[in-house]
């Protein structure tokens, strides 16, 4: 499949399988995380990939723990697919994915959340390419802003100076994939 036309295709995915994804496939999407585009090169994220599906649902429920439904701009998503937006009885912010991905970035550099969602969008499209549904989730700072996850941080040997900036759920779809929603106009220009 050309690029464009896997980009075109591939959706953000908010209910799983029960099923586990190989941890090859799951190597190779943190591998493409690791070559993604970064701020001059620098190479400063750090990925966390987790295939033990009780912990990622414990931490999905601490995703969820601190949501603050007020700072919500729109109230739609998708019917095929709710999102926490759509529904307020989601309790994990990982919609059931049997595995995921942490992208750290270091806390004081200014470009450590565009190179964090560098990481976690490359990540996607390889994901996709090996028949692997994923979500990007953000509210990852206040995941691991608690005794619990600062014990996790530090048994993960997370460098004190390194924060976690995104998540990327992954597992296989439940039900029909998504078809593509309709682009709203007026969204590009080009300038000569």
């Amino acid at each position: 499949m050309e690029l464009l036309e896997a980009i075109k295709s591939r959706r953000s995915i908010r209910k799983y399988q029960d099923k586990q994804i190989p941890r090859e496939d799951l190597e190779k999407i943190i591998e493409a995380g690791i070559y993604a585009s970064n701020a001059g090169g620098g190479q400063r994220s750090m990925i966390v990939g987790i295939r033990n599906a009780k912990l990622v649902d414990m931490l999905g429920k601490m995703n969820m723990s601190h949501f603050d439904r007020s700072r919500l701009i729109g109230s739609y998503v998708s019917k095929e697919q709710p999102s926490v937006i759509d529904d307020p009885n989601i309790k994990s912010g990982f919609y059931g994915a049997p595995a995921l991905c942490i992208v750290f970035a270091q806390k004081d550099f200014m470009f450590g959340i565009p190179d964090a969602f560098c990481c976690a969008e490359t990540m996607l499209m390889e994901a996709f390419d090996l028949g692997i549904s994923s979500c990007i989730v953000s509210r990852a700072e206040e995941t691991f802003d608690n005794e619990i996850g600062a014990k996790l941080l530090k048994e993960w040997e997370i460098p004190e100076n390194y924060i976690a900036r995104c998540f990327v759920t992954l597992g296989y779809c439940d039900g029909e994939y998504p078809k593509p929603k309709p682009r709203k106009a007026n969204r590009s220009k080009i300038i000569e």
